[in-house]
């Protein structure tokens, strides 16, 4: 591996952080409105971000600034106006891919690169679009990023000096791509945080999931005989037990997020493995969990019995399969465009019965995000719309178009200000109001 460390000329004043490694998670996010990880505060999508605008000029919300970025998938962390993500050098329309990818810290006031990390990264079957695809962790002062070929860093968030790493093909050997699909584009699953470990679906014998020491990457317990999937990890509180829900290959599971053990696990078998989702969580104890692929939706119940977990499928339904995006939950309603080849529709699930309460053509597979009462959708095709959601159906505020090429990253919303990219830039636009 060989490191490349750029800094900006100008300085920079960082606040004093505040030592978060061993902390629980809804310390970890309760902080303020940084966007820290996958899916944001509380990994649902949901900000409590306010001052949003209700309604944009004809020319759409104005851009802070914008910058060139490069291949990849990977969604951006926002820590105390830093932006953290990955990319792989190249073009939108090239097929000519690098073997190499880079962790990027930028400035969140101006995009300025404030240091780089560059190591090898071999392509895989890119056909859909380049790796890496994984999204940074922030916890304390350090950020953790998984790369396509299953490489796991640990950095220093200031410096971006390595604190340690993990090859998991090498050191582990962990199968370098998923089993079962034809397009084995490789890791995507983003590291959640739990105590002083973060986990991550890994895979191999015993090791469907592992724990990693945060401070010093220590294996810490490894679980599992499963096959994984891209979906990230979710922690969850069910009647007062923490759980980690690991959607793989073929189940959906809930683990002892401490030791690794197995609590549960219900059958969801995707066509290849392609549990791409990850589940949502509501505090009536129902998780959603969705895949295209000749799949749809389950809603489950769980509960505890004892020091058992119950698990009751609630409902089925093929009427939303999610491929790649996520969805958010509002009340008892789930949101998400379904993922399924053909005509795409943004859909309202009711999550305790399954049943479709409305939809509405006119966005493709999309991102949601959701704050000051505001859904912020954007498209494959690089539309970016404020809309506002109810079980009565929707109302479009304001759309525009920011990307000409395909936008499969969700964005980040840190206060006002939105971050997103596509294939070939990184974009921040003030969503506030003026």
């Amino acid at each position: 591996m060989t490191q490349r460390l750029s800094r900006s000329v100008f300085a920079l004043s960082f606040a004093v952080a505040v030592l978060l490694i061993g902390a629980d998670p809804s310390e970890v996010s309760a902080q303020d409105s940084d966007w820290r990880q996958w899916g944001g505060p509380e990994r649902s999508f949901l900000s409590d971000s306010t001052g949003l605008a209700d309604s944009w000029s004809d020319n759409g919300p104005p851009f802070l600034w914008s910058r060139p970025l490069g291949l990849g998938h990977s969604s951006i962390a926002v820590d105390d106006g830093v932006l953290y993500t990955l990319y792989r050098p190249g073009a939108a329309n090239s097929r000519n891919w690098e073997s190499r990818e880079f962790v990027i810290a930028m400035d969140a006031e101006t995009g300025e690169t404030l240091w780089e990390y560059e190591y090898v990264a071999e392509p895989l079957n890119f056909s859909s679009g380049a790796g890496p695809h994984a999204t940074p962790l922030v916890v304390g002062d350090l950020v953790f990023t998984a790369g396509t070929n299953k490489q796991l860093f640990a950095f220093d968030k200031k410096s971006g000096d390595v604190v340690w790493s993990h090859d998991l093909v090498a050191e582990f050997d962990a199968p370098p791509t998923l089993r079962r699909p034809a397009v084995k584009a490789g890791y995507a699953g983003s590291p959640v945080a739990w105590e002083d470990t973060i986990i991550l679906q890994v895979g191999g014998p015993g090791q469907s999931v592992m724990a990693f020491r945060q401070s010093n990457g220590e294996p810490v317990w490894s679980s599992g005989d499963f096959l994984v999937a891209q979906a990230a990890p979710l922690v969850i509180d069910v009647d007062g037990e923490a759980q980690v829900v690991i959607f793989g290959g073929q189940t959906v599971s809930g683990l002892n997020p401490s030791t690794g053990e197995i609590l549960w696990s219900h059958p969801h078998n995707t066509s290849s493995d392609m549990n791409n989702s990850m589940p949502v969580w509501g505090p009536d104890n129902i998780l959603f969990i969705s895949s295209a692929y000749n799949m749809g939706s389950r809603g489950l119940r769980l509960s505890r019995a004892g020091s058992a977990t119950d698990v009751e499928e609630l409902w089925f339904t093929n009427r939303l399969g999610l491929m790649f995006s996520n969805a958010i939950r509002l009340g008892d309603l789930v949101y998400g465009t379904d993922g399924n080849f053909g005509p795409g529709f943004l859909t309202a699930l009711d999550v305790r019965t399954g049943e479709s309460v409305w939809e509405s053509r006119g966005f493709g597979r999309s991102s949601l995000l959701h704050a000051d009462g505001k859904a912020i959708i954007l498209d494959e095709d690089g539309d970016l719309s404020l809309l506002r959601l109810s079980p009565e159906g929707m109302e479009i505020l304001a759309e525009t178009h920011v990307f000409d090429t395909t936008s499969w990253t969700v964005p980040a919303l840190a206060g006002t200000t939105l971050y997103a990219r596509d294939r070939e830039k990184i974009v921040a636009i003030d969503l506030g109001v003026r």
